[in-house]
């Protein structure tokens, strides 16, 4: 005890010793105040810009983000519950919202810079913009939108019949809210031939590769086909997820060999997968689909369901070098993906084996009206159900 009184008059001593202009304790009560006054100011000015009235005091956010929520069910709903900018894009945890405020320096940038100023620049930039939100929620598993809208508390019972079916499965995944939700508070952006993107990013990915003789690669994106190594004048496409094999190569184009069926009764300009089975991996020019110069044909059979008679055909021909890939598991990855995700909109899709090959591209076609997908993301995803269809599937419906 006695000790402890020691320690105490000592320690009184040094706070209450004069430094050269004031007391070292005061010095610290005046750091601490400032401290505190320092950080919460810091806090007020954080969060004056985690509001709303912040967001659309930039006229390019209030006449175009602020404006379309307003038709929405964040906007008006029966439950009078109002979602504003930063509920969906402010992270509510503090590591995450000042991680979140350095990315949003860029757009203080392009406010200076009027990079989304007009109406039409907005909309020039809204894809970009989309696929970088896009993102981040496909990362966070849509910790914004789940703030909000908890698996553990939804009442599924309440539900629609269909709802119930798709909110179920999600909740079992655990899935991303914006898998199945885009286009939810904003208008979707318009991606028509533009899409994802993720195809031609992936094929400039692969682009300069150094192809080996002999090997297999596949298509990403429709791909021209030319009758030699030097002729500007293409005789037809490549469709995506089109195999092909290199025989061999110059600078700029590679000499490759395709394989597959086509039907007898025609000009024969379509090239499909298999026998009797409406899988597109080519179409050629009709001058060339009746040349026997690049190619040759294989047996005959007749499909039973038809009466047509289909050949067996491969074609030596050139195409330009580009991004190709070597493993076609790569590609049904992310086809796979994309149906699962956006294909789910609506309704809970089919599984890929539920119908056969020759049924699909039916099937699919009535789906694409409500969805957003550019063509060639479309191929690739009817190609992809049809190739992991009842007809190649061991556990086909």
């Amino acid at each position: 005890m006695k000790t402890i009184i020691i320690f105490m008059r000592y320690l009184w001593l040094v706070l209450n010793r004069p430094s050269k202009h004031i007391a070292l304790g005061a010095v610290i009560c005046l750091s601490f105040i400032a401290g505190i006054i320092f950080l919460g100011g810091f806090h007020l000015a954080v969060e004056s810009t985690n509001t709303e009235k912040f967001c659309i005091s930039c006229h390019s956010m209030k006449e175009n983000n602020y404006e379309e929520v307003q038709s929405t069910g964040h906007w008006i709903n029966r439950s009078g519950v109002r979602a504003t900018c930063p509920d969906c894009h402010v992270p509510h945890n503090w590591s995450d919202k000042m991680a979140a405020k350095v990315r949003a320096s860029k757009d203080v940038f392009g406010w200076i810079l009027g990079t989304i100023d007009t109406k039409e620049k907005f909309e020039s930039k809204r894809l970009e913009m989309a696929e970088h939100e896009w993102a981040r929620f496909k990362a966070n598993g849509s910790l914004e939108c789940r703030n909000c809208h908890d698996y553990k508390s939804m009442d599924f019972e309440k539900m629609s019949a269909r709802g119930q079916i798709q909110m179920r499965k999600a909740a079992k995944r655990d899935q991303s809210c914006l898998d199945c939700h885009k286009g939810i508070a904003h208008q979707l952006p318009e991606m028509t031939h533009v899409g994802n993107t993720a195809l031609a990013k992936m094929a400039r990915d692969l682009n300069g590769n150094s192809y080996d003789v002999g090997t297999i690669y596949h298509t990403l994106i429709p791909t021209f086909i030319y009758s030699n190594s030097n002729e500007s004048h293409n005789i037809g496409t490549l469709n995506t997820a089109t195999a092909f094999k290199v025989l061999g190569k110059t600078k700029t184009r590679l000499h490759v060999e395709l394989a597959g069926w086509r039907k007898v009764k025609g000009y024969g300009r379509i090239m499909y997968f298999d026998f009797a089975k409406n899988i597109v991996l080519a179409t050629l020019d009709k001058a060339t689909s009746k040349s026997d110069s690049m190619s040759v044909r294989g047996e005959r059979k007749i499909d039973e369901l038809t009466g047509l008679t289909w050949e067996k055909i491969s074609y030596k021909v050139w195409i330009d070098k580009g991004g190709f890939e070597p493993e076609l598991q790569n590609i049904w990855d992310y086809a796979g993906e994309t149906y699962l995700s956006t294909c789910s909109v609506c309704h809970t899709q089919p599984d890929e084996n539920h119908f056969d090959t020759n049924t699909w591209p039916g099937m699919f076609a009535g789906m694409k009206g409500f969805i957003n997908l550019d063509e060639d993301t479309s191929e690739l995803v009817l190609k992809y159900l049809q190739h992991h269809s009842s007809d190649y599937s061991s556990f086909s419906h």
